[in-house]
């Protein structure tokens, strides 16, 4: 048998037929690789590297505690709650993780894309934002949501003509407008002056 190497790829090749061991190790190498790698985002006992993770997620955006707490628990399923809670309140308390700080840049984010009170504060309650800092952030009389379901409508009404009362297209723009978080008050206010 004859052996044949070639120097740049390390393929070795018997009797003109090419020997896959070294890619096949390779390979098993790699799926052992991913294994363990895998293995370390299951469970965490290693405080700086759970205080890393949670310092990612807030590198990119503002995050609620329980918003952390709950990435936190699904990338380290098996790590104890406790643990999380103490890395989560250590940047809390060096204010690197500031639940006003979210909510004030949530409401803002959220407003900017259209969406109301009540939409905003659901969501907020849903990342388990203090009732004391909704109200703080979030305005039930802010001027700026009739200026915004105005805007909304007129957007939606481009190139349509005018709805009737009870018609098709003023429900479906009502419904919009309820889905966004708009009051009643508002959502009658911003249609009536479209309505023929």
């Amino acid at each position: 048998m004859r052996l044949f190497a070639s120097g740049n790829e390390g393929t070795i090749f018997k009797s003109g037929k090419l020997d896959n061991s070294d890619k096949l190790e390779k390979s098993e190498n790699t799926r052992s690789g991913k294994t363990h790698k895998k293995s370390e985002t299951v469970s965490c006992n290693d405080v700086p590297v759970l205080r890393r993770a949670a310092m990612d997620y807030l590198a990119r955006r503002e995050h609620s505690l329980f918003e952390l707490l709950q990435k936190l628990s699904k990338k380290f399923p098996e790590t104890d709650e406790e643990l999380l809670l103490k890395v989560l309140e250590t940047l809390k308390s060096e204010n690197l993780q500031s639940d006003d700080r979210f909510t004030e840049s949530y409401v803002r984010y959220r407003k900017s894309r259209g969406f109301a009170y009540l939409h905003i504060k659901a969501d907020l309650g849903g990342r388990r934002v203090s009732d004391s800092l909704v109200t703080k952030h979030l305005l039930i009389d802010d001027e700026d949501w009739q200026v915004t379901a105005d805007q909304l409508v007129v957007k939606k009404l481009r190139h349509q003509e005018s709805p009737s009362y009870g018609s098709k297209l003023h429900r479906k723009l009502t419904r919009f407008l309820e889905s966004r978080g708009f009051a009643s008050n508002q959502i009658r206010k911003a249609l009536e002056k479209h309505l023929v």
